[in-house]
């Protein structure tokens, strides 16, 4: 009876402390999203905020259709840009890294033909930022060297 109770012992100790299997699920990024012992118990969620992806999508297209040159600038700087962005663009401005008041402000009109140079031999050097304003409100920068 003795040898009856030990093997039953044994036999619910090892159902009880049996080892599961536990999946472990990963997003893109590496990041643990599930960690469980049902391999299909839980879907990996999307991180992927969809709006972010369009515009960081849109904002690739918009420089695409963007030409400056040269960098770094020693004279003049030249902006040109394609009909699409043409449609885009409210306004460029460029301010000194270090302060926040505008050494160049230009409305984008159609006389412009998509392009605008901008005389720079009187500017100190370091670094400028470029932006373009939008007409949907976004700003789009870009950082300009000037030796």
């Amino acid at each position: 009876m003795k040898n009856i109770y030990i093997m039953l012992a044994l036999f619910f100790s090892i159902l009880g402390f049996s080892q599961t299997e536990i999946y472990f699920k990963y997003d893109e990024a590496g990041n643990q999203r599930y960690r469980g012992p049902d391999q299909n118990g839980k879907q990996v969620e999307q991180v992927q905020n969809v709006e972010e992806f369009l515009n960081r999508s849109n904002e690739d297209q918009f420089w695409l259709g963007i030409q400056i040159y040269p960098v770094p600038v020693k004279d003049v700087l030249n902006i040109v840009w394609n009909e699409d962005n043409d449609t885009l663009i409210n306004n460029i401005t460029l301010y000194q890294h270090s302060t926040m008041a505008f050494l160049y402000q230009q409305d984008n009109l159609r006389s412009l033909k998509g392009q605008i140079q901008i005389d720079m031999t009187s500017y100190y050097p370091g670094v400028y930022v470029l932006n373009f304003h939008l007409k949907d409100g976004r700003v789009m920068s870009r950082n300009i060297i000037k030796e």
